[in-house]
């Protein structure tokens, strides 16, 4: 019987449509994901914790402006991580202090926005 309290699954891929997959690519990089795909030029593989993957894919449809993304990124300390994107020149969006989350929001360089969590899990191990 094993001893692991972490749930059985998690999201294994998101994925992210955009026209220049190399800056899209290098902005995540920037953010702190893991290039497992480093030679790719039409699709890369970024790793986030838990060996989820973004899939960044090429498409010559342009993104509407402020689209957001079909996922959010969530970080243990959301003001240290607002302050380092600050330092980067990445123009995040002022935090927003609500009664579960606080968040924020980015934009990558294609224009989908990413939305940026602070953590809340249940204490478990995840």
């Amino acid at each position: 019987m094993s001893t692991d309290e972490r749930p059985p699954m998690w999201i294994g891929h998101v994925a992210i449509k955009v026209p220049d997959v190399a800056a899209c690519k290098s902005f995540f990089v920037t953010l702190g994901m893991r290039d497992v795909f480093p030679d790719a030029t039409e699709i890369a593989i970024l790793e986030l914790r838990a060996g989820t993957h973004l899939i960044v894919q090429h498409t010559d449809q342009p993104v509407e402006s402020d689209t957001s993304t079909s996922f959010d990124l969530m970080v243990d300390d959301i003001d240290a991580t607002h302050e380092h994107l600050t330092k980067l020149a990445l123009n995040p969006s002022a935090l927003d202090r609500g009664k579960i989350h606080t968040t924020f929001e980015v934009s990558e360089p294609n224009g989908h926005v990413v939305k940026y969590f602070s953590s809340h899990n249940s204490g478990l191990p995840v």
